[in-house]
């Protein structure tokens, strides 16, 4: 798995436990919903992703988009 895959995969889940979170505890879980978002849509313009870094630092493989 690269660096690509995993933060997308992580968005993924990130976007899907907010939402249920929302749903059956509070809907102030949706800000997290915000957030992710605005990483994902900030991320390719700034080439800062935090979840990259951290995934690189944890041994996964670079990709195409985080060098």
């Amino acid at each position: 798995m690269t660096v690509n895959r995993a933060v997308m995969m992580f968005a993924g889940f990130m976007i899907l436990a907010s939402l249920l979170l929302s749903y059956y505890v509070s809907p102030y879980w949706c800000l997290l919903t915000a957030f992710v978002g605005f990483n994902l849509l900030q991320a390719p313009v700034t080439g800062f992703c935090p979840a990259a870094i951290i995934f690189r630092k944890l041994g996964v493989r670079s990709g195409e988009a985080f060098h």
